[in-house]
C-alpha cells in the first residue's frame, strides 16, 4: 500500500532474511513476491525489472515464470494485496469506535497522520502506482480503480452517518484531504500540510454539521 509495508523491512532485509530462511519453509514464489513488495513501494513499478527482482529473491528469471505470468501479473497481486493490508488498517482503526461516526473519522484520520509521517513513508502505494498505470487494460489498474471506489464509498458513508447536510460533497471532501495527504507527504517531511489533516477533518465535520442543524433550523421556522 503503503507507508504500512514501508515499516516493515527494507528490499534488501526482506532479501537477507528470506535468503537465510530455511529454502524448504519458504517457496521460491514466496520469496519473489516479498522482494517485489519491498521494491515497488520504494522505486515504483516501472523502474523495477524482472532480473531485479529475481536477483534480490536470490533466484532467476525461470523461477519468475515459472511463479506468475508476467510482471504486469505480479504487479496487479502485489496491489491486491496492498488492499487486503490496507482495509485490515482502515477495520482495526475504526472498530473502537462503532456506532459513533465522528469518533471512528477522528481515529481513522489521526491514526493516518502518524502512519503516513513515520520515517520510510512514501504515501499510498495504490495512489503512486495508478500514475504508472494510465492505460486502463492493465491488471492492476481494475484493482486501484475498485479499491478508491470503496474508499470513496466508506468515506460518504461515515458523512450519511454523521447527518452532514451534503453527505456526499462531506465523503468527497474527506477523500481529497486524505489523498492529497499523502503526495503532500512525499515533497514535505511530517511537518508539511500533512500536519493540519486531523484539524481540517474536524473543521470540516462541524462547518457540515453546522449546516444540517441550520437546514432543520429553517425548515421548523416555516
Amino acid at each position: 500500500m503503503n507507508a504500512i509495508s514501508a515499516l516493515k523491512m527494507s528490499a534488501s532485509e526482506a532479501a537477507a532474511s528470506a535468503a537465510a530462511a530455511p529454502r524448504a519453509k519458504l517457496r521460491v514464489r514466496d520469496r519473489i513476491f516479498e522482494t517485489a513488495r519491498q521494491l515497488f513501494y520504494r522505486h515504483g513499478l516501472r523502474a523495477v525489472g524482472v532480473e531485479a527482482i529475481a536477483y534480490e529473491a536470490g533466484t532467476n528469471k525461470v523461477s519468475f515464470y515459472r511463479s506468475f505470468p508476467s510482471k504486469d501479473e505480479l504487479i496487479a497481486e502485489y496491489l491486491r494485496d496492498q488492499c487486503l493490508e490496507y482495509w485490515q488498517w482502515w477495520d482495526a482503526a475504526v472498530a473502537p469506535y462503532e456506532g459513533d461516526p465522528r469518533r471512528q473519522l477522528e481515529a481513522l484520520f489521526d491514526r493516518y497522520m502518524k502512519l503516513t509521517c513515520m520515517d520510510g513513508s512514501r504515501g499510498c502505494s495504490l495512489g503512486n502506482a495508478v500514475i504508472e498505470l494510465p492505460e486502463g487494460a492493465h491488471p492492476g489498474r481494475e484493482v486501484i480503480e475498485q479499491h478508491k471506489s470503496e474508499m470513496r464509498r466508506r468515506l460518504r458513508k461515515f458523512a450519511h452517518e454523521l447527518g452532514a447536510a451534503d453527505a456526499d460533497e462531506l465523503g468527497d471532501a474527506l477523500m481529497l484531504l486524505m489523498e492529497g495527504g499523502y503526495l503532500t507527504r512525499l515533497t514535505f517531511d511530517g511537518d508539511g500540510p500533512i500536519a493540519v489533516a486531523g484539524k481540517a477533518v474536524r473543521r470540516l465535520i462541524d462547518s457540515h454539521l453546522r449546516d444540517a442543524h441550520c437546514a432543520t433550523a429553517s425548515k421548523k421556522r416555516r
